[in-house]
């Protein structure tokens, strides 16, 4: 993540006026200007219960260059980032310069608000050793006891924060700490990290790796070591993940070994036990006691926290008085300005920006409302706004992105209260229909062969780089995927892939919603992996003469796991089994003369770790084998994927 150095810091905070001693006056008369000016205490020790100093700034209200008399309500953000580390996120569509942590904090003080900006326990300046979400929730509540206490506030906060910050967030509001009044949740905070964020179905998420590994150059142990720390620079991610497996102590982590454990902890913790119910990732088991706060749960469809988003949005919006809110647009993880994703353009109207306001402005509304007690616009805010993708021109865009358009939308709830959940039947012949089979057939055998595993191209993913990236693109193989090989064919030409896909359609359909399939499987292996794709396919035109297999969503399950989370059984090689793979949800508009196309096949890496095939521990097996897959299509055993149809509206 690109960030500005201490040094950089410091000199902007001095251009901004916003020395490090308390007391020092900032600058006045920009566009954010109000009646307040900008007070900073830098580096407040903030001790938590075990006695550890996390390193916290507080910037405060002031007038003539001191703090202003009175309680204020705050705004409390905690990062693993760096309090005073500006983020590439922190930008509008109107200005793609981020704003600096001062810049942010001002934004709001000038309105009258305490901003307070936390380092996570062992990242940055704060004490201890950081692992890796599970202190979120004590360290959390500890800061807001302390926040309440101090002699600028009112008693009353809110919170705020994009990704670990959203986590930080929800692991808080767990434990419904006092004067906790309002949250914006944006793209993060773990409804239940084993099925969305860690794991998967059973897979573990490749994204914990290449976090880590660029967390841990920023380390302060790496930081105060330079030997070690150039020995990690040198170390090649793409060539280490072309040589898995690994194991403990010979991993692209190794030089951060305080990482690899917290790494390898996750990967190898297959099951569904009290690990994965642990405060910090696992909201879902909170939701009677979590906070009452009015809350906003923000995320897109490509973004990897678009289950959790809708997840937590559906538990607590039943249980609290407060308001909670769900707003889902068509970005990948936090890009919520921009107007594109991956390589589709969803058009100019898509960003929240353009649907009421760039997230600085959205969120201080959030706050007048719940902290000042402000009505707002005094129009009542709908429970859900959704962003429909589909429709555009199908034409390529200057930048070389497809149009495929899309169009903002309010419900009065999620799931969307009138959808109807549709089967589509996977049938011999390669088709997707309405239609249930009838008789017998075959079914689709293939080989999967974990040394060549199907490529991760777009998707539901985030802190991937250099090896992956969200989005939607055609599903092609090329050199910016990697895994792919020349020639570079489309993926429905794997033999690996099983590609179903429906005629033409003669009407508009929309699918919004999660995805589910159901599907009747075998294997001459003890334990596999089935993977789901769902994909709106363009026709061929004159800008796409191969058509454009956009992918909308994907789902994976480990076998083991297709009876039970806690209790993982191996297959009996040959034996039939019903499982069901889910995908995140997704909102779609297949276009008239599109096909609706399911993808199933048995990896999809490097956003999952890929199954050896061979039943062994998970994270430990060092051993491979080819597996013969089959996918029954007859009437006994109908496979099918369930999509949420919209009917259409007047």
């Amino acid at each position: 993540m690109p960030r500005l150095s201490r040094r950089a810091f410091s000199a902007l905070a001095v251009a901004f006026g916003l020395c490090g001693a308390r007391g020092a006056r900032a600058s006045a008369g920009d566009d954010t200007a109000g009646p307040f000016e900008v007070v900073l205490e830098s580096n407040r020790r903030v001790v938590m219960r075990d006695g550890v100093r996390l390193a916290t700034d507080v910037y405060r209200p002031a007038r003539n260059g001191q703090p202003a008399a009175g309680g204020f309500p705050a705004i409390l953000e905690r990062t693993p980032y760096g309090r005073n580390v500006t983020y590439f996120r922190d930008v509008t569509a109107a200005n793609p310069v981020p704003r600096t942590r001062a810049e942010v904090a001002a934004y709001y003080v000038r309105r009258g608000y305490v901003v307070v900006l936390q380092d996570c326990r062992g990242r940055h300046d704060s004490e201890g050793e950081f692992v890796k979400y599970l202190n979120e929730g004590a360290d959390g509540f500890d800061t807001c006891r302390w926040l309440v206490a101090q002699p600028w506030s009112n008693g009353a906060f809110g919170t705020m924060g994009l990704s670990y910050a959203a986590h930080t967030q929800v692991a808080l509001g767990c434990l419904n700490p006092p004067g906790l009044k309002a949250m914006y949740v944006d793209c993060g905070g773990f409804s239940n990290a084993y099925q969305g964020g860690i794991r998967q179905g059973g897979a573990f998420e490749l994204k914990q790796v290449t976090w880590a590994y660029d967390l841990g150059l920023e380390s302060t142990a790496r930081q105060r070591d330079p030997r070690r720390l150039a020995a990690l620079k040198a170390v090649d991610l793409k060539a280490w993940f072309a040589h898995m497996p690994w194991r403990r102590g010979h991993s692209p982590l190794s030089l951060i070994p305080e990482y690899e454990d917290y790494v390898y902890e996750q990967w190898e913790h297959g099951r569904f036990d009290a690990y994965w119910q642990q405060l910090g990732i696992y909201a879902a088991g909170y939701y009677g006691q979590f906070a009452d706060a009015a809350m906003v749960h923000l995320s897109g469809w490509y973004d990897a926290y678009a289950r959790t988003a809708t997840e937590n949005y559906l538990g607590l919006s039943g249980r609290k008085r407060a308001p909670v809110r769900l707003i889902m647009g068509p970005w990948t993880h936090g890009a919520r300005s921009a107007t594109h994703a991956g390589d589709i353009d969803l058009g100019p109207g898509s960003t929240l920006d353009a649907d009421g306001g760039d997230i600085f402005a959205r969120r201080l509304e959030w706050f007048d409302r719940h902290l000042k007690g402000t009505s707002g616009s005094g129009t009542p805010e709908p429970p859900v706004r959704l962003f429909v993708m589909g429709g555009g021109s199908g034409r390529r865009l200057a930048d070389g992105r497809l149009d495929h358009g899309g169009r903002w939308r309010s419900e009065s709830d999620w799931p969307i209260p009138d959808r109807r959940l549709t089967p589509y039947y996977l049938l011999a012949g390669g088709r997707l229909s309405r239609e249930a089979p009838t008789g017998t057939h075959a079914p689709r055998r293939y080989d999967f062969d974990p040394r060549h595993p199907v490529p991760t191209m777009g998707g539901t993913i985030t802190s991937g780089e250099p090896l992956m990236r969200g989005g939607g693109y055609d599903q092609r193989e090329g050199p910016q995927f990697y895994g792919s090989r020349a020639p570079y064919a489309a993926v429905s030409a794997r033999p690996d892939v099983l590609v179903f896909q429906s005629e033409p359609l003669a009407d508009d359909l929309e699918v919004t919603g999660a995805i589910e399939a159901r599907l009747w499987i075998s294997s001459d292996a003890g334990d596999t992996d089935f993977t789901i794709k769902l994909i709106d396919v363009y026709p061929p035109s004159e800008d796409y003469p191969q058509g454009f297999a956009l992918n909308l969503t994907d789902g994976i399950l480990r076998c083991r796991y297709r009876d039970s989370w806690e209790s993982p059984t191996l297959m009996t090689p040959g034996r039939v089994y019903p499982i069901t793979v889910t995908a995140f949800p997704t909102s779609n508009t297949f276009v008239r003369g599109h096909r609706i196309r399911l993808d199933v096949s048995s990896s999809n890496f490097p956003h999952f770790d890929v199954n050896p095939n061979t039943g062994a521990p998970e994270g430990r097996g060092l051993t491979q084998r080819i597996a013969r897959n089959s996918v029954y299509l007859d009437a006994g055993r109908p496979s099918h994927v369930r999509l949420p149809v919209i009917p259409r509206r007047a």
